[in-house]
Formats: structure tokens, C-alpha cells, sequence
């Protein structure tokens, strides 16, 4: 065995192994979900920000312009994608605090009980702003 083979074979030891499955028990954890919701949520809110501005910029082209834009906005789907960015901007948010607080306190483990709050968190935001829209 060469020097190659062997540094391929310590740094990667199940890339080596031929035949091995990949793991997926990992992932129904419920720290794994927390990481897959609180990076899609910054990446819908990442492509979200320029289309807002995008929005607001109709604005400088006449108030109705910015009008036929709103009256657009009141569509079923928009409203939609409107509750789904507000729950997802609530998840990010509070997903954020629960990694400051396991970063700065004197914690250890993953913290089941703060994943389930800022699952519960999101939750009753999402709600909030639901029924908010249909009154």
C-alpha cells in the first residue's frame, strides 16, 4: 500500500470501504432538523430580501404602479407564500437565539427542550400572523 492509498484511507475510512450504505439514522434526530429548518430559512429569506426591495423599488415609479403591485399581492397564492416566509423568518429567528443560548451558557448536550420550543415558538407566530390575515 502506498502513501496515497493510506492517507486516502485515514481520512476518509468509509469512502474506502466499498459496499457501504450511507447512514441516515442521524438525521431523525431532532438537532439535525433544527439545522435543516433554520438553513433553509435563512436561504428562502436570502433570496426573499432582493425581491422585496425589488418591491419597494415599484414604489419610486409612481404610486400606481406600487398600487397595481399590492393589488397583486392579495392573491390566495402570494398570501401563501407570505404566512410560509413569516413562519420561516420566525423559525430562523428563534432557531438563532437557541444556538446563542447553547453557545453561551453553561449547557451541554443538544437541548431537546429548547428544539422543541423554538419549534413551538414558530408554531404560534405562524398562527398569529394566520389568523391576523383573515381578519
Amino acid at each position: 500500500m502506498n502513501s496515497t492509498t493510506r492517507a486516502n484511507q485515514t481520512a476518509h475510512p468509509r469512502a474506502a470501504t466499498p459496499g457501504r450504505r450511507l447512514d441516515f439514522r442521524a438525521r431523525n434526530h431532532p438537532a439535525w432538523w433544527a439545522f435543516l429548518v433554520h438553513r433553509l430559512s435563512g436561504l428562502a429569506l436570502a433570496f426573499f430580501l432582493p425581491a422585496h426591495f425589488w418591491a419597494l423599488g415599484t414604489a419610486l415609479n409612481g404610486a400606481a404602479r406600487f398600487e397595481s403591485f399590492l393589488a397583486a399581492t392579495r392573491a390566495p397564492g402570494f398570501v401563501f407564500a407570505e404566512w410560509g416566509l413569516v413562519t420561516l423568518l420566525a423559525a430562523h429567528l428563534i432557531g438563532g437565539v437557541r444556538l446563542l443560548l447553547i453557545e453561551f451558557r453553561p449547557w451541554s448536550g443538544l437541548r431537546k427542550d429548547l428544539i422543541a420550543l423554538t419549534a413551538g415558538g414558530a408554531f404560534v407566530i405562524g398562527m398569529a400572523f394566520a389568523l391576523s390575515l383573515t381578519l
